[in-house]
């Protein structure tokens, strides 16, 4: 019986394990039964692998690394996590995010729900790390201008969305005190705030009033009071700005400048 000769050179291994991270003797085995064919091997290690990777999902995956990316009138953050902060700092993985972030820019307005490309950045880098890499959330914004800041561990990130002309230097700094500031803002301002939220608030602190003895004048005004306070420790424009608490956020802004939104990541939070 006459044997067939499988034609591949030890190049081929080598190009083979560079793109998978796998041992020599898998990628061997690989091009043996994909008879030489380069594509055809790296999708059976593919299937073989992401099998085995499919299985550790359950892993907690608490490292990770934010991306943000602006281009004019669109921006978007995204957030891929990781088990270990090792991997989230190497090399790979800081490209499988900036991969991860271009691929999301061009997805719909919204949450971002990770398509077929993303899918397959992060099984080639869940299949070379043996780690459970997973995509976490996403967000796409289009409209005004934008601002953004992220930290040098890439593990805290902000984007700001505005309606009129905003120096860059302010919006960074805006982006900087929404991921500094505690508590983090709840929303841009009173009209982010559920109704009901505001009306407990006020409701409370009258009645706390009455029972102290205050008349029914006072007590609506410690009301009040309680509530903008809630506003000002909760909302964007409201808060003091961490770089200088005598002035808050909105004193920042231009008289024909808005806030429209903003989207704060922390990796695992």
């Amino acid at each position: 019986m006459e044997m067939t000769t499988v034609s591949f050179s030890a190049k081929d291994v080598m190009t083979l394990r560079e793109k998978t991270g796998l041992g020599m003797m898998d990628c061997k085995a690989a091009l043996n039964e994909a008879g030489g064919d380069m594509k055809k091997a790296e999708e059976i290690l593919r299937a073989k692998l992401k099998g085995k990777m499919d299985t550790r999902t359950e892993r907690t995956t608490a490292e990770g690394r934010l991306g943000i990316a602006i281009r004019g009138a669109d921006a978007v953050i995204v957030e891929v996590r990781s088990e270990t902060d090792f991997t989230s700092r190497n090399d790979d993985f800081i490209k499988l995010v900036d991969d991860v972030t271009n691929s999301a820019m061009k997805l719909p307005v919204g949450p971002v729900k990770a398509d077929a490309a993303i899918t397959k950045r992060i099984d080639d880098v869940r299949i070379k790390t043996g780690e459970n890499v997973n995509f976490a959330r996403g967000e796409r914004l289009q409209g005004g201008s934008f601002g953004s800041y992220l930290h040098h561990d890439g593990k805290k990130g902000a984007i700001v969305q505005v309606q009129g002309t905003v120096p860059a230097e302010v919006l960074k700094g805006i982006c900087q005190h929404i991921v500094a500031v505690v508590p983090p803002p709840i929303g841009v301002d009173e009209t982010d705030v559920p109704r009901e939220t505001i009306e407990a608030i006020r409701e409370a602190a009258i009645a706390e009033a009455k029972q102290g003895g205050k008349n029914d004048q006072i007590a609506q005004k410690i009301g009040e009071g309680k509530v903008r306070k809630y506003l000002e420790e909760n909302t964007l424009i409201h808060q003091p700005y961490v770089a200088d608490d005598k002035k808050a956020v909105k004193e920042l802004l231009p008289k024909d400048a808005k806030v429209l939104k903003f989207v704060r990541y922390t990796v695992g939070g």
